[in-house]
């Protein structure tokens, strides 16, 4: 038996995965074994609350028994059926997916994550208007792919792996003229998001937003707006571009969509047109297992109300947020449950701060940016946590 096989405390996992592990992610040390609602657990049984979602993908939170249920009910009947062939979970997510889903939007292909909705979408848009053209935002985040990399702002994420996708051009969001200037005859597609996640949490102005969706009308581009963060109740509403009255060309989505099995999902309007077969494809994609989960998740987010309770306990975290007195405080911005407080300096000693235990509860948030910590977490956190959750920031402040 290697000394790996008995790996019990956290130290040992730590060195364990740091060994085998790629090393792309940039790793806190604490090793979470277990969730419930708001809440997960590390080996050593320190208890934290999950401002994290994983990202924002744990919307109905940690181990909810409906999800439970249903993914054990389906890995026992069948867990994969290709797209070659007809599956009942398959027509009825898809059936779903137009339902809930922004005004126009008629059809769905499914697919395992935000980066891979992102990917069909620039493909579509290109096939579909036979141009080449792509409008994106600075500060905009949409994966890192390379089609998705390459509609990505961030030097950062880009620089080490150019030459990217060529036709990509790169407009300052928020300012209209730019906008203008810059979707053309030869666009393809301007892709926004409705809240810049990575770039700040920063929404997008309304005006702007409704700007592109005219322009694209207009001038024959597409409008593609990427929901993958921002999807399934996040911002108080089941999609963002509701709270916008927008109607979107494509809607890209992923993270929340299946309650922590990966899926993401690329809806299209009429305006896209018919695809031809094999334009794209997944084999993973609109798997049965997926697809029975992001119908229990889309089930329990409306039936418990989640977009609602997104909007009540969002305004409750900024609210809380704004009321810290600090001089290191430069703003609190959001949407539900997509909350930013930007800082004078780096945000990464106070995440760490937060994160150890007082008391045997840790609070696990993002950065986003150098500056700003994010809070997204799963939108059935409670009224008392969100109270904990302001009381340890306004505490890991002041004490620095």
């Amino acid at each position: 038996m290697t000394p790996e096989a008995n790996a019990v405390t956290g130290e040992d996992y730590v060195a364990l995965e740091n060994r085998y592990t790629s090393g792309v992610y940039g790793k806190q040390p604490i090793v979470l074994t277990r969730g419930e609602g708001s809440r997960v657990w590390d080996v050593e049984g320190a208890e934290y609350i999950d401002c994290t979602s994983g990202h924002g993908v744990a919307n109905i939170g940690h181990a909810h028994p409906v999800l439970v249920e249903t993914l054990a009910r389906q890995a026992g009947r069948l867990v994969t059926a290709p797209n070659g062939f007809y599956n009942p979970q398959r027509a009825r997510l898809l059936r779903e997916l137009v339902r809930i889903g922004p005004s126009g939007l008629e059809r769905a292909y499914l697919c395992n994550s935000g980066a891979e909705a992102v990917e069909a979408a620039l493909k579509f848009a290109r096939i579909s208007r036979g141009r080449t053209k792509v409008v994106s935002t600075m500060r905009g985040f949409h994966g890192r792919t390379m089609g998705a990399l390459s509609a990505t702002w961030e030097k950062a994420y880009r620089g080490p792996f150019e030459p990217l996708v060529p036709g990509f051009t790169f407009v300052p969001c928020g300012r209209i003229q730019p906008l203008e200037e810059a979707v053309d005859e030869n666009t393809a597609a301007v892709i926004v998001e409705i809240v810049q996640g990575e770039g700040g949490v920063n929404p997008v102005p309304v005006e702007y937003l409704q700007r592109a969706e005219t322009l694209c009308r207009e001038r024959g581009a597409l409008l593609v707006v990427d929901e993958v963060q921002t999807g399934f109740g996040r911002t108080g509403r089941m999609f963002a571009s509701e709270h916008y009255g927008l109607e979107p060309d494509v809607l890209c989505l992923a993270k929340a969509m299946a309650g922590g099995v990966p899926m993401g999902a690329t809806l299209l309007g009429p305006r896209v047109g018919e695809l031809p077969v094999q334009a794209h494809g997944s084999t993973f994609g609109g798997n049965a297992l997926a697809c029975a989960a992001a119908l229990a998740t889309i089930h329990i987010i409306e039936s418990e109300g989640l977009a609602q309770q997104a909007a009540l306990r969002g305004n409750q975290l900024m609210d809380g947020l704004r009321r810290i007195d600090s001089p290191l405080v430069r703003e609190v911005r959001g949407m539900g449950l997509m909350v930013g407080l930007q800082l004078k300096s780096h945000a990464a000693p106070y995440l760490a701060a937060l994160a150890r235990p007082v008391d045997g509860v840790g609070i696990l948030a993002l950065s986003a940016g150098s500056t700003v910590m994010r809070f997204l977490p799963p939108l059935v956190i409670e009224e008392e946590a969100i109270e904990l959750v302001v009381a340890r920031v306004a505490a890991v402040i002041s004490e620095r």
